[in-house]
């Protein structure tokens, strides 16, 4: 029997990248998967038809995270549709380079937003659909929190705070049996780092991560996926309050 067999998920942001990686892989252990956008529909609606092809289950719903109406209609209907909540993954985020004379007080809010304020909501909205027996929530973090790369203080202090969240709210939410991790991606090729210019043919910026990475290559979604459906499952059932960097060994 697939790991996450009859189990309900809710994936913010994962109309591409590496959200839209974390719908596939936990579908693909079983879940019916809630396939969450802001603004991108035809790309949550092509991940929902990926799944639908193998025969899983999935749906498109649209919410911004960072505004509470949007996080309490985004979780209704993916209890309605699909049935009480086990897995919550907090994928949905936005960076931009922002040296510090660029920081402006807009894009501080947006990211701050998105990254932070949006987990929160989304998580203190879950509260009322998760089941009796509880779940599991995962953050998707940055390894930036722990590199702290110039450039991305915004960004950086966005991640640094949802580590902190995810320590928390481990403890916080222990007693209803919600189990509160993060995943902290290293160098990973999505949509938005290749359209970024971070990845890509040529790319300066690539080739150093990957000579600083002792695995030797950039990281996929894939790998990200596999590490997020481990701490979904009930054979990570001992682990809560952990952040683990998913790097390829880039520190």
């Amino acid at each position: 029997m697939p790991k996450l067999q009859d189990k309900v998920a809710l994936v913010t942001g994962a109309s591409k990248g590496i959200g839209a990686g974390i719908a596939r892989e936990l579908a693909a252990c079983g879940a019916a998967v809630a396939v969450n956008y802001a603004s991108d529909r035809a790309g949550a609606e092509a991940v929902v038809s990926a799944i639908t092809a193998s025969g899983g289950r999935a749906v498109a719903l649209p919410g911004n995270v960072s505004r509470a109406d949007d996080v309490a209609r985004l979780l209704a209907e993916t209890v309605r549709t699909l049935g009480a909540l086990d897995i919550l993954v907090n994928n949905a985020g936005v960076y931009a380079p922002t040296p510090l004379e660029a920081v402006t007080e807009d894009e501080f809010h947006r990211q701050i937003d998105t990254n932070v304020l949006g987990p929160l909501l989304v998580m203190r909205e879950s509260l009322k659909h998760f089941g009796p027996a509880g779940g599991s929530a995962i953050n998707v973090g940055s390894g930036a929190s722990r590199m702290c790369p110039p450039g991305y203080a915004v960004y950086t202090a966005s991640k640094a705070a949802l580590d902190a969240l995810t320590g928390v709210l481990a403890k916080e939410l222990a007693a209803r049996r919600i189990r509160v991790n993060s995943v902290n991606p290293g160098a990973t090729l999505s949509e938005g780092a290749r359209t970024a210019g971070l990845y890509g043919v040529d790319s300066a910026f690539e080739k150093q991560l990957v000579a600083m990475t002792p695995l030797g290559r950039v990281g996929t979604p894939a790998d990200i996926a596999k590490v997020v459906a481990f701490l979904a499952s009930d054979d990570a059932g001992w682990l809560t309050g952990e952040i683990i960097l998913a790097s390829g060994g880039l520190r």
